[in-house]
């Protein structure tokens, strides 16, 4: 009388299980395109789907991207050169960037206020979300814009300058992600952003003085913690530099992101537009200047400018001028003899001689 009920059971099972099984792969066929995330620690990012990096004859796409991938973030004050930076790096084979994603650093910005409010802290940890729980998030959402916003690639990378002011935290939660970070004289930042009308959250662009005050202070956020996390994670690279000696610059930081030398990366203006060249946005005011070969125009565009009550306060008006090796009193200084920047033993990568193969 009990074998009745237990066949049915048995069949019930077998029922659901099938169900399951065709589901679970009607999902897979449905979204080809789409990662998905699993794993208890790492909410990995895997492109199962794709198979990507299967078939190259090059270096291969990694099938699963998560906080150990050793993502490139570039960033710097808005108008420091770190769009040419971003390009040039876009024309090596093995790199891509892409455009700004504007809602990282907006996410990051959120961060750092829920951080520095011990009653918002407070309010998270009530709710549950603790650490552990928001780093686990922000990794996953960080990932997913980096990876989805573009074409994949063996090595990914990021460029929203204000990233960096959120370096410390994004070095947490990607421990083996480096970081470039591009100085140029304020002066001519500034400029830059006034001349060519560039909105930038809390900066008045009708007032030289409050821009090199706000520059100053972003300046030495992003500086400050690109010495802390050390010279292994963090490179310092003049606009100046780039620029002027672009061979020896980008020998230099391809040197410090692990990847073999490539002489595209000096001609980026020859790629853009191509298929795994460099895309650019029609929306980023610096668009127009990229288009043009690496050139050194916009070196002195500043001088004659600046307001004279502006250019004697200088020194005090923007500090971070003399500790980054700029002379406040120059107009302009000799760019090609630049002092090292005070304090920190990240400034050694910055003059560094590095034997690379010879890109002729």
């Amino acid at each position: 009388m009990m074998r009745k009920p237990q066949n049915v059971l048995l069949l019930a099972c077998v029922v659901i299980s099938s169900l399951t099984v065709f589901y679970l792969g009607l999902s897979t066929m449905e979204c080809p395109s789409r990662g998905h995330w699993h794993g208890s620690h790492g909410r990995r990012y895997s492109w199962t789907s794709l198979n990507l990096g299967q078939n190259m004859s090059g270096p291969q796409i990694p099938l699963e991207y998560n906080e150990n991938t050793p993502l490139i973030f570039v960033g710097g004050v808005p108008r420091s050169g770190t769009t040419l930076m971003r390009a040039m790096l876009d024309a090596h084979p093995m790199v891509r960037c892409g455009e700004e994603t504007r809602v990282i650093p907006r996410l990051l910005a959120m961060h750092s206020t829920w951080s520095r409010s011990a009653r918002e802290r407070m309010r998270l940890d009530e709710a549950g979300v603790t650490d552990e729980v928001l780093d686990a998030a922000i990794r996953a959402f960080l990932l997913e814009v980096i990876v989805g916003h573009g074409e994949p690639a063996p090595r990914l990378c990021n460029k929203d300058p204000f990233t960096l002011k959120s370096l410390s935290y994004l070095s947490h939660l990607f421990p083996r992600a480096k970081f470039v970070l591009m100085l140029r004289d304020g002066r001519a930042t500034v400029h830059s952003m006034i001349s060519r009308r560039v909105t930038i959250t809390g900066f008045d662009l009708s007032s030289y003085r409050d821009c090199l005050v706000k520059w100053s202070r972003a300046a030495e956020s992003m500086y400050d913690q690109c010495r802390e996390a050390g010279e292994e994670r963090c490179m310092l690279l003049r606009y100046e530099q780039l620029v002027l000696q672009p061979q020896q610059a980008m020998q230099r930081l391809l040197h410090f992101l692990d990847l073999p030398w490539d002489t595209a990366v000096l001609h980026h203006e020859q790629l853009i537009g191509k298929a795994g060249g460099v895309s650019l946005s029609k929306t980023e005011r610096s668009t127009d200047q990229v288009m043009n070969p690496v050139n050194t125009e916009a070196l002195v565009k500043w001088v004659g400018k600046i307001p004279a009550d502006v250019l004697k306060d200088m020194a005090d008006i923007a500090p971070m001028l003399s500790r980054l090796g700029y002379d406040p009193q120059a107009n302009p200084p000799d760019y090609t003899k630049l002092q090292e920047p005070s304090h920190g033993n990240s400034t050694l990568l910055m003059h560094r001689t590095v034997e690379s193969p010879d890109p002729s």
